[in-house]
């Protein structure tokens, strides 16, 4: 079966290159940078040697997030070490431009196609001493390369759901070969712990959720449009997909009828799609703007629409209301709900809709907590919220203390382990 895998995905490198060309003219490429996705020469390796390197694989904004707090942690505890991060989204990279400014041992790359002399190449090149993938991230040809060359390879926050191991049941021979690659495996989730005990992996341990630990730094506003908020009751939904709007902006509606100075704010999981929310919003005689870097608020606007990556700790500072998407969509039943951790962390209240299978343990956490609450449609999100403006209440810092000592105790246990393998 691996014989076919390596086949078949070098015979796809050529389709794979034209696919890669053509995103970039549709901006869904780094547009300077998505040659390092396909052509050896572009790898850019830069390690000193006198460092141990460290290569985390993320795929995209989540996993970034929960992998810079481990650095940081690895990096106060051992100086003598450069970290790697690969990512395969635009918006990742995008995050990361933002975040690593402070950092001068750490660097970003886009992950090559699994295709097996890439893979060589990259391994080569880059000559790391510890290779840590993260969450979902399985790419065979990578992990028998690295295997190969007898360099340690971990599995941390590994997300394994039924959906995704029933895939990996059909060809459960080649899945227990690639999962043996890893020396440990630290599960995200007991449901993923259970599934990968399944595929026979080895060293297979649960400390919990490493998305926990991400640091959440508040971002505040400027100046000028916090002024402007102040004007307003505002709520925001975060992480928005396809058909979500159009219930926000139902929702915007029942709020309207009893409060009229009522903002909502719209960020989009692809910001791509910024420009037919507003069209939609239209379509609903209301006044929207797209907010981009810098811009300055309309005091008029209705429907704020956010067309920038990596703000969302800078709304989920101010607005006490989040709705967290990819909640509502029914043909996403099976791999519904985005991360509401960040928001919880800030002390938001939220809402999600009833499909959220990516993230049913985590909900069912801050739901005991009475952190986050299932509504099932426009209607009983606006009751929720107007409930709220009615009875408005400050941010729980119990709360926001709970799950900080939580995510701290998963970064220090999941630090020792990885200690195991750089001394």
């Amino acid at each position: 079966m691996r014989q076919v895998y390596r086949y078949v995905t070098y015979s796809l490198y050529p389709i794979f290159i034209i696919l890669i060309y053509f995103r970039s003219f549709l901006n869904k490429e780094d547009r300077t940078r998505f040659k390092e996705k396909i052509f050896s020469a572009h790898f850019k390796s830069r390690k000193n040697k006198d460092k141990k390197l460290v290569w985390f694989h993320a795929a995209s904004i989540g996993e970034c997030l929960s992998v810079l707090s481990l650095i940081e942690k690895i990096n106060n505890d051992n100086k003598n070490i450069e970290f790697l991060i690969t990512t395969v989204t635009l918006s990742s990279s995008k995050l990361l431009e933002r975040k690593l400014n402070q950092y001068n041992n750490i660097v970003h790359r886009f992950f090559p196609l699994d295709v097996e002399f890439l893979a060589e190449k990259f391994i080569i090149f880059w000559k790391p001493d510890l290779v840590c993938f993260v969450d979902s991230e399985i790419w065979p040809n990578f992990l028998f390369k690295i295997k190969e060359k007898k360099i340690p390879l971990l599995l941390i926050n590994a997300r394994i759901t039924k959906k995704t191991f029933n895939k990996w049941n059909i060809i459960l021979n080649f899945a227990k070969k690639v999962f043996s690659n890893f020396d440990l495996c630290l599960a995200a989730s007991e449901e993923s712990k259970n599934n990968l005990s399944k595929l026979q992996v080895k060293n297979l341990k649960y400390i919990g959720n490493l998305k926990y630990s991400a640091k959440n730094i508040p971002e505040e506003l400027e100046d000028a449009n916090k002024k402007i908020f102040n004007n307003f009751k505002t709520w925001c939904a975060a992480s928005t997909h396809n058909d979500e709007e159009l219930i926000i902006l139902k929702t915007h509606l029942e709020i309207k009828k009893k409060f009229n100075n009522i903002l909502t704010i719209i960020i989009p999981r692809h910001i791509n799609r910024s420009s037919y929310i507003k069209n939609l919003a239209n379509k609903y005689n209301l006044t929207s703007q797209i907010l981009n870097d810098g811009d300055l608020i309309n005091i008029s606007t209705e429907v704020l629409i956010i067309n920038s990556f990596g703000v969302l700790a800078k709304y989920f500072n101010y607005c006490k209301n989040i709705f967290i998407g990819k909640s509502f969509v029914k043909r996403l039943e099976n791999s519904g709900g985005q991360n509401p951790i960040e928001a919880a962390k800030l002390g938001c209240k939220i809402y999600h809709g009833p499909y959220i299978y990516n993230f049913q343990e985590i909900y069912e956490h801050l739901r005991s907590h009475r952190m986050a609450e299932m509504v099932s449609d426009e209607l009983e999100l606006a009751e929720k919220i107007i409930q709220s403006f009615e009875n408005p209440k400050i941010k729980n810092q119990l709360h926001i203390n709970l799950l900080n000592d939580y995510g701290k105790k998963i970064l220090k246990e999941t630090a020792l382990e990885f200690d195991r393998y750089l001394n």
